[in-house]
């Protein structure tokens, strides 16, 4: 079959591979279509613990042409989206339902062959069957969302509360929209990049600026969120911080990045610095989330690409060109 391939620190290629073959308890998926994201950037610097070569390829839906041979509750021609998370089970972490910090954390596309290929292998219990009325294609936004899932789960906001995310990249602008669904009373979005701004405002938001000074909010925010990954903007976002609010790392930033921050401001305003790690029980809350229509894939996804274009498409996304962009095998 045909995969895109990282061959090593700064190198893809688009070449053949053998096909996948599935365990009793897994399934082979034709793969619809991929999503490209920044942890796939992070590959390619050798970043996120990745062993290369490996087909990349975390957010991807498709229709099943395989099955294990314990394989009960799906069949061959169930079109499903993947949860890419693969935990032990065993550790620490895992026992204590923190999966997603798994000693042993691996993940489909990232330490295993991957979705941008013709075929993909997952186990059965990772996969969600999709309604009817979901585009297969437009379901590998199912990933990313229950991301996003995720990370309201950590922040537990409260009704009414006052919003700032640096980037309005597909992640920054889901963080968008499920922030209107916890009541925020005020959402607003920092970006350097106009283009992407203005799908924030067409998202429906409250304000949008290339800078928070921009911004008229002299006591700070409840809640400010980084989707950049970006050490300069998350060392603006720490000082936006209102006294009793909370700081969510969400983006992935590079392994070098460092900020400073100010034991004592954190203390005596009783500020809290969390992080987001990938999916954690929220991938079937997203997809139900995806099944109501809280995204619309036409604004969500700007381009879609054929399997050969994938070295060209992981360079727009670096350039910060469209928004969510997809491969399709």
């Amino acid at each position: 079959m045909k995969a895109a391939v990282i061959t090593g620190v700064g190198s893809v290629e688009v070449t053949t591979v053998d096909d996948p073959k599935c365990g009793p308890r897994e399934v082979v998926v034709d793969v619809a279509a991929c999503g490209l994201c920044g942890t796939d950037l992070h590959i390619l610097q050798g970043e996120f613990a990745p062993t290369l070569p490996v087909v990349p390829g975390h957010e991807f839906a498709g229709t099943i042409v395989e099955i294990g041979s314990q394989v009960g509750e799906l069949k061959v021609g169930d079109r499903v989206a993947v949860d890419p998370s693969l935990y032990c089970y065993e550790c620490r972490m895992c026992r204590s339902g923190k999966n997603n910090l798994c000693e042993r954390w691996a993940a489909i596309g990232v330490t295993t062959a991957g979705g941008a290929a013709e075929f993909a292998v997952a186990p059965v219990a990772n996969c969600v069957k999709l309604p009817d009325h979901v585009r297969t294609e437009d379901a590998a936004l199912i990933e990313p969302l229950s991301c996003a899932v995720r990370g309201y789960d950590v922040l537990r906001s409260q009704m009414a509360s006052r919003v700032l995310i640096y980037g309005s990249g597909t992640m920054g602008l889901m963080m968008l929209q499920l922030g209107k669904l916890t009541g925020a009373s005020s959402i607003e979005v920092v970006d350097l990049n106009e283009e992407r701004l203005k799908t924030a405002v067409q998202l429906g938001v409250t304000g949008v600026a290339a800078s928070a000074d921009e911004l008229d909010r002299p006591q700070g925010w409840d809640v400010v969120i980084d989707a950049t990954g970006n050490e300069k903007a998350i060392q603006d976002g720490l000082g936006r911080v209102a006294k009793g609010g909370t700081f969510l790392q969400f983006g992935v930033s590079d392994y070098s990045a460092r900020v400073t921050i100010e034991p004592y401001k954190i203390y005596n305003q009783e500020i809290t610095i969390t992080g987001s790690m990938a999916v954690l029980h929220s991938f079937e809350r997203a997809a139900d989330l995806f099944a109501t229509g809280v995204l619309d894939p036409e604004i969500f996804i700007s381009d879609r690409v054929p399997l050969d274009g994938y070295a060209g498409a992981l360079d727009q996304f670096k350039a910060g060109v469209g928004r969510k962009i997809q491969v399709l095998p």
